[in-house]
């Protein structure tokens, strides 16, 4: 049984609050900050509590952080806090990058903006490949290799990601590990079709995003460039990676960054609609199972379909590097800023990736200004 808090519910959203302002570093480096300041420090949440919301925020698809951070406002509070948590989570880094949004768009035109995005581009490319590195090496186990691969393929092959692959790889693994009593059913077709250029289809496509993406951070990425480039050219490649660095380089989910992507394609209401759809998916996913999951969690069949299903996640970021980089790495230069970033990132972990952003951009105006 759950012990009473020892802290209130306003206590609770003003620690979220905080962290959604100030809590840059992506998703791993928030649910560290989380379970360092509520289990370690505060003493909030118990260790128990926290492990099962993060293996939780794991299993469901959307976007890691923002998921746990829902499970540890449901712990003691119920839907109440896990709603309030969330919002107070989130909300910080959406007006960021709204506001942002509104100052790309007004001032794109300037050289200084795009020279910034000549470096900041750069910079993400490189970030995204070491992310990549360590995801493969940390998370690729033998007999996921073949997963992988495939899934890396296919997105450089389409330049864009597949939900079916996501699907097919995990129901695959499963197969491969033959654990009996366990069944998996998804209806994709209960999607609807929807006209180019309009609310509804924003919101219809972004709640897709929301809810058959699995992985954390960077796992959105592919499948958005799918969508927002490839498919409806809402943005276009450079806009698309100009989106990534703006969340990158403010606090909070990396996921965030589909408000800029909304604001960019239909202003406030875009920025809105966008966020709202991809982030209400992750809500419903955490709260409707959160009383069940302590008895079904560790379920093997359960666990078997999410490793098939984050391998081909990984595949497709490592296959997104690629597409991406084709984009944004156009001349010496840029090449150098994507291999010193990641160098940086590999060497000198502790150094935090919105510095190697803030750092870039100033690169870029540099270069930009003075040698280009």
């Amino acid at each position: 049984m759950t012990p009473a808090p020892t802290y209130s519910l306003k206590q609770l959203c003003l620690y979220f609050l905080k962290l959604g302002t100030w809590g840059f570093g992506g998703p791993v480096a928030l649910v560290n900050y989380m379970n360092r300041d509520l289990v370690e420090r505060k003493q909030w949440i118990t260790e128990a509590d926290y492990k099962e919301g993060l293996a939780l925020a794991q299993l469901a698809p959307g976007p890691l952080a923002a998921q746990l951070g829902i499970y540890l406002g449901y712990v003691h509070y119920g839907v109440l806090g896990a709603t309030l948590t969330g919002l107070a989570f989130v909300l910080p880094s959406f007006f960021m990058v709204v506001a942002l949004g509104a100052i790309y768009e007004a001032y794109n035109g300037i050289p200084w903006m795009q020279a910034v995005f000549y470096g900041i581009g750069a910079s993400v490319i490189g970030i995204i490949a070491y992310s990549a590195f360590k995801l493969t090496k940390k998370s690729i186990s033998q007999d996921l290799w073949i997963i992988y691969i495939a899934a890396a393929v296919y997105t450089v092959w389409q330049e864009s990601e597949s939900v079916l692959i996501f699907l097919a790889s995990g129901i695959l693994y499963w197969l491969a590990k033959r654990k009996p009593g366990f069944s998996f059913t998804i209806f994709l077709g209960l999607v609807p079709s929807y006209k180019e250029g309009t609310l509804w289809q924003i919101f219809l496509y972004f709640t897709k995003a929301g809810a058959f993406v699995f992985g954390s951070g960077l796992a959105i990425v592919p499948f958005l460039y799918g969508g927002v480039v490839k498919e409806y050219a809402w943005l276009t490649e450079h806009e698309f990676i100009d989106a990534v660095a703006v969340a990158m380089i403010t606090p909070g989910p990396v996921v965030i960054t589909v408000g800029f992507i909304g604001y960019l394609t239909a202003g406030f209401q875009g920025a809105f609609v966008a966020a709202l759809a991809t982030f209400f998916p992750c809500y419903l996913f955490t709260i409707l199972p959160a009383p069940y999951f302590k008895k079904y969690g560790k379920h093997p069949g359960i666990k078997a379909f999410v490793d098939g299903v984050t391998a081909a996640a990984i595949g497709t970021i490592t296959g997104a590097v690629i597409v991406l980089g084709k984009r944004s790495l156009i001349d010496g230069p840029t090449i150098g800023i994507a291999l010193l970033t990641a160098f940086v990132c590999w060497k000198y972990s502790k150094v935090p990736e919105p510095l190697l952003i803030l750092l870039a951009a100033l690169v870029g105006i540099l270069l930009k200004v003075f040698i280009l």
